[in-house]
C-alpha cells in the first residue's frame, strides 16, 4: 500500500465526508493505492457515522475508528497512525485546509531518500494564503513560535510546526507516534523532537492554506495549557534520555 491518510476529527459531522472524497479522488487521481483512516476523537455528532456513510470509490480502504470520550487531537492522530499500513503515512486537519495534492511536495523529497519527514508550512515564501486567520490569532501564533522555540530549541530551518497537514515515512511514523504521550495540539512538537532525536531529517514544504475559522483550536482557551504541555514534554524526554 502506497499512502495512508490520516483524518482527525471532532464534532465534524459536516466536514468529514468532504475530507473522505476528496482523500479518494486524490489517491485515485495519482494513482496510489491508499487507505483513509478517519478517527473520532470521541464526538457527540455524528461524525463517526457521517464519515462511514460517505461513498468511496474501489480500490480505496475507508476506515472509520472512534472512542469516547473525547481525548485530544494527538492521541486521534497516534490511534490513526497505529492503525495505518502504507508505505508513506501523512495526517490532515479536517476541513480541506490544505488541498490533498499538496501532498506530494512531501512525498517527493522522502521518495528521494531526502528525508524521512516532511511538514507542510504556511510561512514559506512559495506558500499561498488563500484565507488568512484573524490578526489576533496570528498574534498568537508568533508567540507561540517564540516561545516554544526558546523552551525546547526548535531548529530555526522549522517555520511552522504546527501546521496540521505533515507527510511520513511510514515506518518512521509509527516508531514515533508509538512513542509519543501528548494528547493535545502538542503533540507535534513531541514527534519532532523525537525524531530529531533519533536523527530522522525533516524538511517543509510550502501549502497552499485556508483557515478554518471554525477551528477546534482556540488560543486563548488552550494557551496557557500548550506551555504546560510543553515543559512535560521536555522534562519526560530528559527522563527518557537518562533510562537509556
Amino acid at each position: 500500500m502506497d499512502l495512508s491518510i490520516v483524518i482527525p476529527a471532532y464534532n465534524e459531522a459536516d466536514k468529514a465526508p468532504h475530507d473522505v472524497e476528496a482523500a479518494a479522488d486524490f489517491l485515485l487521481r495519482e494513482g496510489m493505492t491508499g487507505e483513509i483512516l478517519v478517527v473520532d476523537d470521541g464526538s457527540d455528532d455524528g461524525t463517526a457515522e457521517a464519515a462511514a456513510d460517505t461513498p468511496v470509490p474501489a480500490g480505496v480502504s475507508r476506515k472509520v475508528l472512534r472512542y469516547t470520550p473525547n481525548r485530544g487531537k494527538g492521541y486521534a492522530v497516534r490511534t490513526g497512525m497505529l492503525e495505518s499500513a502504507g508505505e508513506y503515512a501523512m495526517f490532515a486537519d479536517v476541513g480541506l485546509c490544505v488541498p490533498f495534492e499538496n501532498a506530494l511536495r512531501g512525498l517527493e523529497p522522502i521518495r528521494k531518500g531526502q528525508c524521512e519527514i516532511a511538514h507542510g508550512s504556511r510561512k514559506l515564501a512559495q506558500s499561498v494564503l488563500v484565507r488568512r486567520q484573524h490578526p489576533w490569532r496570528r498574534f498568537c501564533s508568533w508567540a507561540f513560535r517564540k516561545v516554544s522555540g526558546l523552551m525546547v530549541k526548535i531548529p530555526r530551518n522549522l517555520s511552522d510546526t504546527q501546521c496540521g497537514f505533515k507527510v511520513y515515512r511510514g515506518d518512521v511514523a509509527r516508531e514515533l507516534y508509538g512513542a509519543c504521550r501528548s494528547h493535545g495540539f502538542m503533540f507535534d512538537i513531541e514527534i519532532l523532537l523525537r525524531a530529531l532525536r533519533k536523527g530522522y531529517r525533516v524538511i517543509e514544504f510550502p501549502v497552499e492554506w485556508r483557515c478554518d475559522y471554525d477551528s477546534r483550536l482556540h488560543p486563548t482557551r488552550n494557551g496557557a495549557g500548550a506551555f504546560s504541555e510543553l515543559r512535560r514534554i521536555k522534562r519526560r524526554l530528559k527522563e527518557e534520555e537518562k533510562e537509556v
